[in-house]
């Protein structure tokens, strides 16, 4: 079995102790360093060249998200797994449209990850069969948003806003994104509410549509 090396990006020191050291238990795996958020994550694995990066989602500054778009760019990075305490659609979705292998939650046991790791290091997709039906429940759902009269009366910018939305963006992230101050992000953000008849920031992610 070849050596298969690894990269742990996440914010939490304590996580990155304890998957360090389980992993680095296992014959055949190399733990080649451990990053604090997504900008270190995508440094080391440039400098360092891990087979796959296990990368947590929510992380100061630059998230998972975000960092596994830079990783994945190119043919000859390293595939990203990544990994999440909250078993969400939208992490299913964002991760893999940023171009994941997968993901495996951070309470899933040892042999789950490395056998995940292995997965994807071969360059096949990690999807459990309960992400599977997430993805083909979401298909239904963004049919469904596509067609809905009051979205697509949207005009582009409120569009977009609400892609970003659906994509678990922050305000400051969706402003930087669209060089909008985030006053503004904020106002399309409200009449998005009112529009859509969404009472919390978490319905009106659920009605966003999603690019293919």
């Amino acid at each position: 079995m070849s050596l298969l090396r690894v990269l742990i990006a996440d914010d939490d020191p304590l996580v990155c102790a304890y998957l360090s050291s389980q992993l680095s238990a296992v014959d055949g795996i190399e733990v080649t360093g451990v990053a604090g958020d997504g900008a270190e994550a995508v440094e080391m694995a440039i400098r360092t060249g891990p087979d796959v990066v296990l990368m947590d989602i929510r992380m100061p500054g630059l998230d998972g998200i975000q960092a596994t778009k830079e990783l994945t760019r190119g043919d000859e990075g390293p595939a990203v797994l990544l990994m999440t305490t909250v078993d969400s659609d939208h992490a299913v979705v964002a991760g893999l449209s940023a171009g994941a292998s997968g993901y495996v939650l951070k309470t899933s046991p040892t042999t789950t990850i490395v056998d995940a790791l292995r997965t994807a290091a071969a360059g096949a997709d990690v999807l459990s069969p309960e992400a599977t039906r997430r993805l083909l429940r979401l298909a239904t759902h963004n049919q469904a948003a596509e067609e809905d009269p009051r979205i697509t009366a949207l005009a582009g910018r409120e569009r977009e806003v609400l892609r970003l939305v659906g994509e678990g963006r922050t305000n400051s992230d969706i402003a930087r994104t669209l060089y909008l101050a985030e006053s503004t992000v904020k106002g399309h953000v409200s009449r998005l509410m009112d529009t859509l008849d969404c009472d919390n920031r978490t319905k009106l992610a659920l009605m966003a549509p999603r690019e293919s």
